[in-house]
């Protein structure tokens, strides 16, 4: 196959997103990205492999997934998985027993739960923290942690925090700063540039972008972490399926387009709502009542697509809001084409105990909503109609 001529410029995102593992194949030179599903490849002799030799190890298609996705965080290498979720376990596997991790004390309800049980198996020590609170986390660095988790924007409270100044915090005492970025996708924020030794996503969401994957990426800032997360998704067999890696990596081309869109739509919705005599208080980080507003705007390329908002009531009027609904689907993903929306504390939440939802601000009343690409005029009358019936 002809070798193809190299861009001296930097590429752009979008540029980079589209032209994704195209040409790469050198037996065809095909367009299409190929699916290559075998298990196991042929070694020349006993002691000779190839580039591939086992599936779990390595897979031609996920190579080109993990590349496309390294390249568009910043960073030097990763590893696809077969979960969020895996995505997270996979950076516990970089401590010890007994390590420390300061966490969100308002992530995402799987997140917590992850790290709750792992410290009760005492595989790790957590502390949850409000990391907006500067005097609180500082209390928490002296506590010798290997570890800080970042999620922001944080599910489902829409809250920012200063990802440049928690991983300066989180070297200066020897510790790891690992980011979840599957609110915002590498289109909107890049947490390797802001000084994170590594960004964790759900591949489910945004980066797929179409609700028909599972999946999960972790990309390190280093060749030592990168050595180190592989051979423990090897290892632990986390590794992604390659028809997984193919479906991701088709639907990741059309990420800038789907976030600028679904990005449009999540404003004038946040907008409506924050004004409606029924709201109690909107969370979206492109309001300027939001407290955060200055720091999402200097640290992100968008406010993203996610919002939430407290509907003025309890739960019960929380449910009669969310069946009256006709176009936004009740379900507990985010991040593709269509507009879901959930109630957190019963369904992505669940797993926290009540308590810990409550010290993290998720109340009864509070409804998370994915903004998709539908119509916006569709989706406000949609929220008009169900509010009516309230």
């Amino acid at each position: 196959m002809r070798e193809r001529q190299r861009m001296t410029r930097r590429k752009s995102d979008q540029t980079r997103l589209v032209q994704a593992g195209i040409g790469e194949d050198p037996q065809t030179g095909s367009v299409a990205t190929p699916l290559h599903t075998s298990s196991t490849y042929i070694w020349k002799d006993i002691e000779t492999k190839g580039e591939f030799d086992y599936g779990r190890t390595k897979n031609p298609t996920r190579e080109l997934l993990t590349r496309a996705l390294v390249e568009l965080e910043g960073g030097v290498g990763g590893e696809i998985v077969n979960s969020g979720m895996a995505a997270i376990d996979l950076c516990l596997n970089l401590l010890d027993a007994n390590d420390l991790i300061i966490a969100p004390h308002d992530c995402y309800g799987g997140t917590h739960r992850l790290f709750t049980h792992r410290a009760f198996q005492n595989r790790i020590r957590v502390e949850f923290v409000d990391q907006s609170d500067e005097a609180a986390l500082d209390v928490a660095l002296t506590h010798n942690p290997k570890m800080v988790f970042i999620e922001t924007p944080s599910n489902p409270l829409m809250r920012i925090v200063d990802v440049a100044a928690i991983a300066k915090a989180a070297k200066a005492v020897g510790a790891l700063s690992v980011c979840d970025n599957t609110f915002l996708s590498p289109v909107r924020q890049k947490p390797l540039a802001l000084g994170c030794d590594i960004v964790i996503h759900s591949n489910t969401k945004y980066i797929n972008g179409h609700s028909d994957v599972v999946g999960g990426c972790v990309i390190a800032n280093s060749e030592e972490l990168t050595e180190r997360l592989r051979w423990w998704a090897n290892c632990a067999g986390l590794t992604g399926a390659p028809f997984d890696s193919w479906l991701t990596l088709r639907g990741m081309r059309t990420l800038p387009a789907r976030m600028d869109i679904q990005e449009a739509n999540a404003g004038k919705l946040a907008t409506f709502l924050d004004g409606h005599n029924q709201v109690e208080k909107t969370y979206y980080p492109g309001l300027k009542c939001h407290p955060q507003f200055d720091l999402a705007a200097q640290q992100q390329f968008g406010p993203g697509a996610m919002l939430s908002f407290e509907i003025k009531g309890d739960l019960a009027t929380a449910k009669s809001f969310l069946s009256g609904l006709e176009l936004f689907q009740l379900a507990a993903s985010l991040g593709g084409t269509e507009s879901l929306i959930c109630q957190p504390a019963i369904m992505t939440h669940a797993g926290m105990a009540p308590e810990a939802r409550q010290n993290a601000g998720i109340k009864d009343n509070l409804i998370r909503v994915s903004v998709g690409m539908e119509n916006i005029d569709d989706l406000l009358a949609d929220f008009t109609q169900s509010f009516s019936k309230i």
